[in-house]
């Protein structure tokens, strides 16, 4: 019988190099024109990520003045002032030459998604209970991110921006019905009376399919080997869902599903490899962890 080569000292070392030394400095994205509500969250990931790979690596935070879209393809060239981002997958990210972190980092709840609306019109929104009431209404959402193409697949209409402040003040002005918000982003983004104007449409929420990776340069595939297998492992250990619980737990438990007032869409962008049969990854508002 033929036997397999063991693999030599060498050739392990350099399968996984984040066991035995330390990685180069991992650059993660702070966008001054977007501000991140889950970037503190990320960050710690991150770390918890690498510490149980083993590996070691500082995280520096890389100030950028460009759009999501962008970002990801100066990622995907290798040759980007950063290493990895965090975003929503779609089967075009996927296919971009990025390399993705299969684990959700935001165990689906960018799918859950609850609707900013006026203030004054509050009243009516407590009429809507299906996609017909919604397809009347105009929804705001960014230009280049995958939720656009997911709302009008489902026959909704979207107007868009390039900007992210810029969608608020076009809810407040009335250019735009209504702005879908994951329930990850919506409380932060109304803290401290910022949009005064704005408030929450009660109990109303939209639901699609939908997982937040890491994305990793192609320049940096030891990076993601050593993220892939630290968030495996924390997974397997219990402490990826306690960090979630840890960041997110209050939030989930102020916003919990009504089942009648949950329109659910299709999501037609969902990568054929989104580990949705891992019931261990996923959450929903009002579950424990």
């Amino acid at each position: 019988m033929r036997r397999r080569p063991l693999l030599t000292l060498p050739l392990l070392l350099a399968v996984r190099p984040g066991l035995t030394q330390p990685l180069k400095p991992v650059r993660l994205p702070r966008h001054v024109s977007m501000p991140d509500p889950q970037l503190l969250y990320v960050r710690r990931i991150l770390e918890l990520a690498l510490n149980r790979d083993g590996a070691k690596a500082d995280i520096r935070l890389v100030d950028l003045e460009m759009t999501q879209g962008r970002t990801l393809v100066e990622l995907a060239t290798g040759q980007s002032p950063i290493d990895l981002m965090w975003t929503m997958t779609d089967r075009q990210r996927e296919s971009s030459g990025l390399l993705p972190v299969r684990i959700p980092i935001d165990r689906g709840l960018l799918g859950w998604r609850l609707l900013l609306v006026r203030r004054s019109e509050l009243a009516q929104w407590r009429r809507v209970h299906s996609l017909a009431d919604l397809r009347g209404r105009l929804a705001g959402q960014g230009h280049d991110w995958p939720d656009t193409t997911i709302l009008r697949a489902n026959g909704l209409q979207v107007g868009t921006s390039s900007v992210y402040d810029a969608l608020f003040r076009m809810l407040a002005a009335g250019r735009v019905d209504y702005f879908p918000r994951s329930i990850l982003e919506i409380d932060a983004e109304l803290a401290g009376g910022r949009h005064p104007q704005l408030a929450i449409a009660p109990e109303l929420m939209l639901h699609y399919p939908a997982a937040a990776y890491l994305f990793v340069s192609p320049s940096r595939p030891e990076l993601a080997a050593a993220l892939k297998a630290g968030l495996e492992a924390a997974v397997a250990d219990g402490s990826f869902q306690r960090l979630h619980k840890e960041q997110y737990g209050a939030v989930l438990k102020a916003h919990p599903v009504v089942p009648e007032r949950v329109l659910r869409l299709s999501n037609p962008l969902l990568p054929p490899d989104t580990p949705l049969q891992r019931r261990e990854l996923w959450l929903q508002p009002g579950e424990g962890g």
